[in-house]
């Protein structure tokens, strides 16, 4: 079963058995609601077990999450650094024009027929993602996801056609 990220535990917080989470996720509500069922890996990206989580609130930028059963900080203390990850299996379905992290990256960039370079990461800077294109040669380039500059996405084939608005490619 494949499995994918939606958090990172970077500390714990109080005496409570909390612990602040680092999101990685679009679906905070949905991944993090008390009863959902997430796999926890070690910093090594091993398997360790499947946790329940029994409560979660926001607290700045962080998300705070408990685990059932786990109700005490020395029960959560040596899960710093781990990530927690949801199973393929529990994935929802998008509406169309809606993608998941996993499905761009890596994925061919296009201007017409020539390749530009492949996705390789995938900021949220603000308004709209921003992906970032490794380019041969040259720097990545920082793509905004708006409709005048991403005309397709095609995840079948494995490319993106854009059109590259004037100064968006400051090395041209």
């Amino acid at each position: 079963m494949e499995y994918f990220n939606v958090g990172k535990i970077v500390n714990t917080q109080g005496l409570q058995g909390e612990m602040r989470v680092l999101s990685v996720t679009d679906f905070v509500e949905e991944r993090f609601k008390k009863g959902q069922v997430l796999a926890l890996f070690d910093e090594k990206n091993q398997f360790v077990m499947d946790i329940e989580i029994a409560s979660h609130r926001k607290q700045k930028n962080f998300d705070i999450i408990k685990f059932k059963g786990m109700y005490h900080i020395n029960d959560i203390e040596k899960y710093k650094g781990f990530t927690l990850k949801v199973a393929e299996d529990q994935l929802s379905d998008l509406k169309d024009g809606e993608f998941y992290y996993h499905e761009i990256i890596g994925l061919g960039v296009y201007e017409g027929e020539e390749l530009i370079g492949k996705i390789k990461e995938i900021l949220q800077p603000g308004a709209n993602d921003v992906w970032v294109v490794e380019r041969h040669g040259k720097r990545d380039l920082l793509l905004p996801y708006i409709p005048p500059v991403v005309l397709e996405v095609d995840l079948s084939n494995q490319r993106v056609q854009v059109e590259l608005m004037e100064g968006l490619d400051d090395e041209d």
